[in-house]
């Protein structure tokens, strides 16, 4: 018979939290440096201050305004993006991507977004990090009149690379039960009419850091002859969000029958989920400006058309869908706002949830 035999390992020092990867001090040195911009998002229906166990958002105000108020979230995060930001060490906008990928989400339904909870991961906390990040994320709170109400920050050794962060979000907003946008009344004839991108947003940077950093063999500090800025800067260009002017359209009682945020999966994927089964979408090929980053992508793949317009979003960051007799009282509502110029992309026609590119 064998004999199990008790192994002791002399220890010498105290193993405490901190010797195991985990630096409690460093993140209450990143709530300290993250606080004030956090409560600078607060409205008056926020209740509780940082640090709770949880965050608490008095609802009865807006709910006076309501008759039948739904309650609309969506989960999202930066993806890849972040590590561009690693590469630049530049994390004041990555914050900002959040905000807009989250809150265009939900606004596509016609819902108002009123909170946002984060989640910031990564292998080692660094508090000016994190600072950075957050106080995009509370400026573009503050912009769009988001709370900020609170989140968690993880510091997992073995979990994340060195240097690696991971960001993502979930908002909260409200819509009128009856005002909801789901493009039930979408048909054939309608119209197609699109808000511009800034670039690449938040997805797609899996292809492009292997078309430009491996198949180019370029840096972050790289110039493009097509690109005014370095690649770097061009790849970090924040996220559009696109919440006060499609607000202040509903608000003029424009009627706009359905709404597509053009994430991953890009236009193909992306504009048959607002669609009704009997309608497909017609839409021209560089009707919005394509912008020249897609162009070097393509050309440094040797892309197809296909393959470029259901990854990324090839120019067009959010699309709305009216009846043509809708067209002219949605371009005066949006002379307020001229840094959205609107485009006409396509139309709808009959077919099963499909999208063509003439």
């Amino acid at each position: 018979m064998g004999k199990w035999i008790k192994r002791e390992v002399a220890v010498t020092k105290t193993v405490d939290y901190k010797a195991a990867g985990v630096d409690i001090e460093a993140g209450n040195e990143a709530v300290r440096r993250i606080k004030q911009s956090v409560e600078s998002t607060f409205s008056s229906q926020v209740l509780t201050s940082l640090g709770g166990f949880g965050a608490m958002y008095d609802l009865k105000a807006i709910a006076e305004h309501y008759r039948h108020p739904v309650l609309v979230q969506s989960i999202d995060g930066v993806g890849t993006k972040m590590m561009v930001a690693k590469l630049m060490q530049c994390f004041d906008t990555i914050g900002r991507d959040l905000v807009s990928a989250t809150t265009n989400d939900i606004i596509v339904l016609g819902a108002t977004p009123l909170t946002l909870l984060d989640y910031i991961a990564n292998d080692k906390l660094h508090p000016a990090v994190i600072e950075k990040i957050v106080e995009g994320m509370a400026a573009a709170c503050r912009e769009n009149h988001i709370s900020l109400v609170g989140g968690e920050t993880a510091e997992m050794p073995g979990t994340y690379l060195p240097g690696e962060y991971d960001l993502v979000g979930v908002v909260t907003g409200v819509v009128e039960k009856d005002q909801a946008i789901l493009g039930h009344d979408i048909v054939p004839g309608d119209v197609l009419l699109a808000f511009p991108s800034s670039g690449l947003h938040t997805n797609g940077y899996s292809l492009a850091r292997k078309l430009f950093f491996d198949v180019g063999g370029y840096q972050v500090t790289s110039r493009l002859p097509a690109l005014p800025v370095t690649l770097g800067e061009a790849l970090l260009t924040p996220h559009v969000n696109y919440t006060l002017p499609v607000l202040h359209l509903l608000s003029q009682k424009i009627h706009i029958k359905g709404m597509a945020h053009i994430t991953g999966g890009g236009l193909l994927e992306n504009l048959p989920r607002m669609l009704p089964a009997n309608c497909a979408v017609d839409m021209v090929r560089g009707a919005c400006p394509v912008l020249p980053i897609f162009d070097a992508m393509q050309r440094l793949g040797q892309l197809p058309d296909e393959e470029m317009y259901r990854t990324f979003n090839m120019g067009v960051g959010l699309v709305m869908v009216v009846a043509p007799a809708s067209v002219t009282a949605m371009r005066a509502a949006l002379t307020h706002f001229p840094l959205f110029p609107l485009y006409d992309i396509g139309q709808v026609v009959s077919g099963q949830r499909t999208v063509r590119l003439i």
